[in-house]
């Protein structure tokens, strides 16, 4: 077959290989991806046994010491259980296929499974020291206090007051600084600009009419419409009977 992307090459298939599915503790396979190269990971020993097979895998004495539990270093190095006993258990009637990926994203059928195992520690001192540590690195506070000498000039240095609250504080000082005008004067100037334009949005009539907000609103209650929704959503308009635009007919 070509190795265009997208093919799966079935060489394996045809050789008729079975192989192992076998379910790893973690640690376990943390400490087989530190091997270098392709060095010794430990030795697998298979066995009859009164004629039942009995499977045990034996980590490698380098690769016992570990220094990282659960994801974080540790304060000293911990031991690994190095003997492992394998529980064999059925496919179960499934059919499963292991399937590998090259470089060039090429997929390629590796052989059929023909077992399914489980591999556990055995209990032992270096299993119980072993859980123990994770346990109580486990329970250690993800963050903690301390105590430094000096300032620390190279991270992140608190602001006394954020971009976006000194813009707040500034609008809301301007607006109180607006003085309110007679009622009558702040009608006069809405009604000439809703002459212009039939349509506004609160902060341009407030632009207008340098007036404050709840003020003017109050006056635009009584003059004017709100619409909510459709094109003209979040605009002030006249309500009909105060409605006058250029170009219209003065009559009543």
């Amino acid at each position: 077959m070509s190795a265009e992307k997208g093919e799966l090459d079935l060489s394996g298939a045809k050789q008729n290989t079975g192989m192992w599915l076998v379910k790893l503790p973690k640690y376990l396979a943390q400490q087989w991806a530190k091997a270098t190269g392709r060095g010794e990971v430990g030795k697998l020993r298979i066995v009859k046994n009164q004629g039942k097979t009995e499977v045990s895998f034996t980590l490698n004495e380098e690769l016992a010491s570990i220094q990282d539990i659960g994801g974080k270093p540790a304060s000293s190095f911990v031991t690994a259980p190095r003997e492992h006993p394998f529980q064999l258990q059925s496919v179960g009637g499934q059919t499963l296929t292991v399937f590998t990926e090259s470089l060039s994203e090429k997929l390629a059928i590796e052989g059929i499974v023909v077992q399914r195992a489980e591999c556990r520690p055995a209990a032992s001192e270096h299993y119980m020291q072993m859980k123990r540590r994770q346990i109580e690195e486990s329970s250690k506070p993800k963050r903690q206090s301390q105590q430094i000498e000096k300032a620390v000039t190279t991270n992140y240095k608190p602001v006394a007051n954020h971009q976006n609250n000194i813009e707040y504080e500034k609008k809301k000082k301007d607006d109180g600084k607006r003085a309110r005008a007679d009622k009558q004067q702040v009608l006069d100037m809405l009604f000439s600009a809703f002459e212009k334009h039939q349509y506004y949005n609160i902060k341009d009539l407030v632009d207008i009419t340098k007036q404050p907000v709840q003020y003017l609103k109050e006056i635009l209650r009584d003059i004017g419409i709100y619409n909510v929704k459709g094109t003209h959503k979040n605009t002030w308009e006249l309500k009909p009977e105060y409605r006058h635009y250029q170009g219209e007919d003065k009559s009543d």
